[in-house]
This record gives C-alpha cells, structure tokens and sequence, in this order.
C-alpha cells in the first residue's frame, strides 16, 4: 500500500513539473517582448560598463578647475564631488604640462595663424638719436700770443660768415710796436756793418734774425715784415685774419678791451661738412662698424634724407642713458644742418650668416623667461622656451628651443594663453624642462577654461570699484555646482551699473583663469524664490 501511494506521488509530481513547464513556456512566449526589452537593456548596460572599465581611472579631479587630485571619490569643502579621470579620453586626456589642447572651433574663433621657423639672413636697422655737431677739426679759434687792445672790429656779429684771409679786428700792443722797432734798428745795423768786421756784423745779424722770429712768432705776416724792413716804419696796429672760410661761432672781442696773451678772441667754424653724433644703445652696439653707411633724418626737413658714413665709434659709456656715442661725417650742402639740431640716424646692419628665425608676435615674453607656442597638430600646442638672440625689425633669432620648419603660433597666442590657461602650464616648467607631467597639471591643461556656464539668482552684493559681484545662485548644472553664494568679476564695468542689491538675475558666465569666474552677459530673470547657497564662496 505504502508502495502504490510512493509511485502515485511520483506520477503527480511528473505531472507538474510537466503542466509547470508547459506554463512557464507559455507565459515566457506570451512575455516575450517585454522579457527581451529588459534582457536588451541588460546588454547594453553590460556594455558601457565594459567600456568604462576598459578606461583606466587616473585620479579624481578637483570639481572647481582647483589645482588638487585624489586618488580615490571625494568630496570638496562646499561638497561637491570629485570628477573622475580616464586614460583615453577625448577631453579628459591628460597633457604633458608644457602642452594643451583647443578644440578647432575655438581655434577658428581665435584666429590663430601659424608660421614656420625659417633660416634667413637676419638683417636689422640700428635705429638712434643723435645731434648736429660742428666737425672738430673744421673748429679756428682766433686769439692773441701777446698783450694788447682791441682798436677797431671788422666783424662784429656772431654768425656771420667770413672767407679765409677777411679781417676781422685790429689791435694795439706795446709789446708789438716795441718789437718791430727792435727789428727795424736790427736791419739798419746790418746794412750799415756791411764794411764792418766780420764779428760786429755777425752779431748785429743774430740781433735782426731773433727780433724777426719774434715776430713772426707773433703772427706778423710776411707781408708787413717785408714792409716793415723795406721802410722802416713801425705800425701802431696789428689786423688779424680769418684763418678759413666759415661762421663766426663766438665773439668776445668787444672794442675798446683789453686782452692777453692767449684769450680767444673769435672762434670760425667751417659749417660745410659737419658730424652727427648719435646715441646708440649698448644692446646694439656690437652691430655698429666703422665705414657702414648711415641715413640721417631732420626733423626741420622731414622731406629729406643725408647719407653718411660711420667713422668712430666712442670707446666710452654713459651709464645714466646706457648708450655709446658714434660719429657719423655728412656734407652739409647749403649749410642746412645747425649745430645742435635733433637728429634720427638709421644704420643698415646685415647678418653674415642665415640662423633659424621666428617672427617677433611668436614670442611671449614673461620678463624672466621667454616662450613660444608650437603646433603639434588636432589642437594641441606646446609652450616651449626658447633663447632668443639678435632682432631685426620683423623677425627674432632663436638660439635654441626651436628647429628649422617648425610651425609656431604667430597670431592669437595671448589669446590662446588666456582660452587654455597657459599660465599654469608654463609653471609646470623645470629649470632643466625635465619635469615631469602631473595628475594636476593634467588636469588644469585638459579642463576646458572658457566654456560658458549659465546661472540664476539674487545679487547680494556690487563692488564696482573693485568690478565684482556677489550672488547666490541655484544649481549650475553643466559644471556640478550646487546652490551657492560666491563672488563673479565682471568682464566690463557696464554689466554692473543698473544692478541693485536684491535683483534677481540670470547670467553667463566662464572661467577666464583658473578659479576667476567672469560673467558676461546679465539678464533680469523671472522673480522667484532665491536659490539658498550652501555656504559662502568667494575668489573664484
């Protein structure tokens, strides 16, 4: 009996899971769409966690663009969390800290342009200030080798011109009449001891010859000694000449005054070629060489231009203009150029050699250091240092840091420096460049710095001598903010002028630098309840 009930329950049980199988099937089959809905959206989450785990995580970033990685999740003072970092991502791929990255939009708005570093001749013009100078050897000053009197003047203005050999005064001295008396007895004495010993005539010879280089010694002319010997009679005056033709520079000789031996009397200045003394600065003075031509330039003739030569350089330096002087000779046809006139002297200096160049908007220079932006293609650029050498007009040469042809940014470099930061990335520099890159720099290189946010909420408080603006704002989604009251600079003083205190505002805003928020537009919103902020937070 016991046995006969076993297998009836053995055939009920078959019997069940055969009707619950059947049941399952069915109800399966029936269900069929929706089961293979679910079991496709299985697959797909399946699939981006696959992707996402192929990624390998780096680090975590600081939400607020702030210099500060994690290894692990995290969350900020204000509690906003940490934003992961993979390896391989299009935007989130880290950077070597000497290079970022824009996208091409950006670079098309910028407008960027490149060039090539090139070899070439680096020619430059030495530009300098200068002025007219008399030539120093065309200089006569006139004055007198004994005591006397001015009697009579002949030229008696400075500035006048004079030709060589024109009177200019004439004086009286003692000393002059006494002496050509002396040799007028001398020459007497001599004709008379013609049939005299030979002793008495010698020594009245000796007398005649000393008192004549006395004269002479005195300036005499030739032609009053002459006269002087051939009739005896002493003159009361002296006439001196203008020993060249030129412009009386100086004056003192007043009539009437009593003058001595030595004092210059007139000074005669031959004005038809002149010098150009410039001041050239002690960073170009190595280009200068005598012989090299030089234009010069008039500020009282704009319309013409002098050519001169280069024919010393000084070998000293003045130490409050840290400039060299250089003398420039130029004829001056028609006595145009006025001792003392401003002049502009260009010097055309050619390079002996090609060297690799860059032009000079490709240089940002930081004071201590200098660099340029190279292209390295789909966006990315690397800030390089470079040491630079001479200069020409256009064009820079660079001593090391950069290799013929390659393309370096020409135009928009300072804009690209405040679109990715640049500053932050050429911080990252080591004094020997070998520093390696970090989860930080990574980080503040590959976050994009000027994308624009939007925002809403109450103005709390107006700095408009400082450009600033306090608000508390709601959320803000496309950065992962949560409520907040935090200060935003103005990018122009005319956003803040026709707002109050208590306005309810919606804005745009970027990130100008790293944690400077800059808001460019300000609209009225709609009026609500403000967005309570977690806590205040200012400097970003």
């Amino acid at each position: 009996m016991k046995q006969g009930t076993g297998i009836a329950m053995g055939l009920i049980a078959v019997a069940l899971a055969t009707g619950g199988g059947y049941w399952l099937g069915h109800m399966g089959a029936v269900s069929a769409p929706q089961g293979g809905a679910v079991a496709t959206a299985g697959a797909v989450g399946a699939t981006v966690n696959a992707a996402k785990a192929e990624k390998k995580l780096l680090y975590y970033r600081n939400p607020m663009g702030l210099p500060d990685t994690s290894p692990t999740p995290k969350k900020d003072p204000m509690g906003m969390d940490y934003i992961a970092v993979f390896a391989g991502g299009a935007d989130e791929e880290p950077l070597a800290t000497n290079q970022i990255k824009i996208s091409t939009e950006k670079i098309q708005k910028l407008g960027v342009r490149l060039e090539s570093a090139q070899l070439r001749a680096l020619d430059k013009t030495v530009r300098a200030g200068g002025r007219i100078e008399p030539d120093e050897r065309r200089l006569f000053t006139i004055a007198s080798k004994f005591e006397g009197y001015v009697e009579r003047l002949h030229v008696n203005v400075t500035g006048q011109p004079v030709a060589k050999g024109q009177p200019l005064f004439e004086v009286y001295s003692p000393e002059l009449v006494s002496a050509q008396r002396e040799y007028a007895i001398a020459v007497q004495g001599v004709d008379a001891l013609k049939e005299a010993g030979g002793q008495a005539q010698a020594g009245m010879k000796q007398l005649a010859e000393s008192t004549l280089q006395r004269l002479r010694n005195w300036d005499i002319s030739d032609e009053q000694i002459k006269s002087l010997a051939k009739t005896g009679a002493t003159q009361r005056t002296l006439t001196f000449r203008s020993p060249a033709s030129g412009i009386v520079m100086e004056k003192k000789a007043v009539q009437g005054m009593r003058f001595m031996p030595g004092e210059m009397l007139y000074q005669v200045a031959d004005l038809s070629a002149v010098w150009v003394v410039a001041d050239v600065f002690e960073q170009d003075i190595g280009l200068v060489k005598t012989g090299a031509k030089a234009k010069v330039k008039i500020n009282a003739y704009p319309d013409k231009e002098f050519t001169g030569t280069v024919t010393y350089v000084y070998p000293t330096l003045k130490p409050e203009t840290r400039t060299v002087p250089v003398r420039v000779e130029l004829a001056n046809p028609g006595l145009l150029l006025k001792p003392a006139m401003f002049a502009q002297v260009e010097l055309a200096v050619s390079a002996k050699a090609k060297v690799v160049t860059v032009p000079l908007s490709a240089v940002i220079d930081s004071g201590t250091r200098q660099i340029v932006l190279i292209s390295l293609g789909e966006g990315r650029f690397e800030a390089r240092p470079v040491k630079l050498g001479s200069r020409s007009d256009s064009h820079v040469e660079v001593l090391d840091g950069i290799k013929d042809g390659e393309p370096v940014v020409v135009a928009a470099n300072f804009l690209i420096d405040a679109e990715s930061n640049l500053k932050a990335a050429v911080g990252g520099f080591g004094d020997s460049g070998k520093t390696a890159a970090t989860p930080a720099a990574a980080a503040s290189t590959s976050a994009p710095k000027l994308a624009g946010h939007q925002a809403e909420g109450t103005v709390d408080g107006i700095d408009l001598k400082e450009g600033t603006i306090t608000l508390n704002h709601g959320p803000v989604a496309s950065l992962k903010w949560p409520a907040m009251t935090m200060e935003f600079k103005a990018a122009n003083a005319s956003l803040l002028k026709d707002l109050k205190a208590g306005a309810r505002i919606a804005v745009d805003f970027v990130e100008r630098a790293q944690g400077e928020w800059v808001i460019t537009s300000v609209k009225s919103a709609p009026a609500g309840k403000a967005a309570a902020a977690s806590g205040a937070h200012a400097g970003h």
